[in-house]
């Protein structure tokens, strides 16, 4: 996995349909705060076991998460790992090329678990 770009964009995130109801302020703001990452197949952006805290978007490609199924641009995945901080107990591979964002638990806390909340 490598860095295409340093975050998503606004644009990206607003296809997520948990995020679609963000206000195009607060979507800026997260994209700012989100590190895009280029997921070869095969590839894990999330490892089992990995210290938790991050929340990812599928932006583009397909992934595969043992207990998620099946992942396609704008679902998203890690939000309970990111909420508790937690390590990972399962996997998530990339089985076609796939772009991803992802951020810290700082910024889910802030941005995206309100979401969650409703």
């Amino acid at each position: 996995m490598s860095p295409r770009a340093s975050s998503a964009t606004a644009h990206e995130l607003s296809r997520a349909g948990l995020l679609a109801t963000l206000s195009g302020e607060v979507l800026s703001r997260l994209a700012a705060r989100m590190r895009r990452e280029d997921v070869r197949p095969g590839s894990s952006p999330a490892a089992d076991g990995e210290p938790g805290g991050r929340f990812y978007v599928v932006l583009a490609g397909m992934l595969t998460g043992a207990s998620s199924g099946p992942l396609r641009p704008g679902d998203y995945f890690g939000e309970l790992v990111a909420e508790q901080g937690l390590p990972r107990s399962s996997s998530v591979r990339a089985l076609t090329p796939a772009v991803v964002a992802s951020c810290d638990r700082a910024t889910f806390e802030e941005l995206v678990r309100p979401l969650l909340d409703r």
